[in-house]
């Protein structure tokens, strides 16, 4: 059997549910998919979000679930794994768990995925003490001794960033060459203080379940307490790919042409949070699904409103 909705959001973080919020409260039959893979899962705490300020992002989102039940929207646990389109315009989502849905709109707000580079440790740590965000971390490791783990030449920009929160920076070249650098990079970095360390990476030394440094190939072990990388993000794009909607690449991957209230380039077809730009954060997410839900709910009243007019 395939169930109908007003609208279908796919993924259940901030954005999802904040598009859900929306609609729900703009009585709008709404169902929320939700693979329950959130991409701060490994973080113990968000930083950044007026009024949410270090609340654990289960927590959050647990929150955001009771909320959108209030006003009616369904929610259930699955994955999406393809849509395609209706002659009438509308979509037909299929769940991994043989489930099929139909929707007037769809709103996809998968995120992405963090590839870590594959450095003994590292993923181990991640959101503890092996860090990526320094507006989500800096201040709760503020005067301690950061490493910055490079992964390509624009690492210099995150080590340049993490010396507001630190000013004992070592950038760890890694297998980055110190030739990659440009004049510009190294002044800056002599001027913000930061030391460059050339070799690399091989693991990090833990100790009473503490960072405490980072072990380069020629056996040297440097002093470290918190560690900043810069993962890859691969964005969640499957379901855009299968719809047709024209994507863009950027460096962080590729992501869905948009206009500013979030619609592609497939008529019916949202894109809110990471699913739209690899740089959002909770608070940026929650925005632009809240943005996402409203312009969908004009879209559906005026579509029924001109209809009527029609008929």
């Amino acid at each position: 059997m395939t169930d109908t909705y007003e609208v279908v959001v796919v993924g259940g973080g901030a954005a999802g549910l904040s598009a859900a919020l929306v609609l729900g409260r703009a009585r709008r039959r709404t169902l929320v998919v939700d693979a329950g893979e959130p991409r701060n899962a490994p973080a113990a705490h968000m930083q950044g979000f007026l009024s949410r300020d270090g609340m654990a992002p289960a927590e959050f989102l647990a929150v955001g679930r009771e909320e959108i039940a209030r006003y009616g929207v369904e929610l259930v646990r699955d994955l999406a794994v393809g849509a395609t389109r209706d002659d009438a315009g509308g979509f037909t989502v299929t769940l991994a768990g043989g489930r099929t849905v139909r929707a007037r709109q769809l709103v996809v707000a998968t995120g992405l995925k963090d590839e870590l580079p594959p450095v003994p440790g590292v993923a181990e740590r991640f959101g503890r003490d092996v860090l990526h965000c320094p507006y989500c971390h800096g201040w709760e490791v503020r005067d301690q001794a950061f490493g910055v783990l490079a992964t390509t030449p624009m690492s210099v920009h995150q080590a340049l960033m993490v010396t507001q929160w630190s000013k004992e920076v070592s950038l760890f070249l890694h297998q980055v060459e110190e030739t990659e650098l440009t004049d510009d990079d190294l002044r800056r970095l002599a001027a913000a203080g930061v030391r460059v360390v050339p070799g690399e990476v091989t693991g990090l030394r833990i100790e009473d379940d503490r960072l405490t440094g980072v072990r380069l190939a020629d056996g040297t072990v440097h002093d470290r307490e918190a560690l900043f990388v810069a993962p890859r993000p691969v964005p969640r794009n499957d379901l855009f790919l299968g719809l047709g909607a024209e994507l863009t690449e950027t460096p962080f991957g590729a992501y869905p042409v948009i206009d500013e209230r979030g619609l592609t380039t497939v008529p019916g077809l949202w894109a809110a949070g990471n699913a739209s730009g690899f740089a959002e954060q909770v608070v940026n997410a929650a925005s632009r699904g809240y943005r996402a839900g409203a312009a969908i709910n004009g879209e559906l009243l005026f579509a029924d409103l001109d209809a009527a007019v029609r008929a």
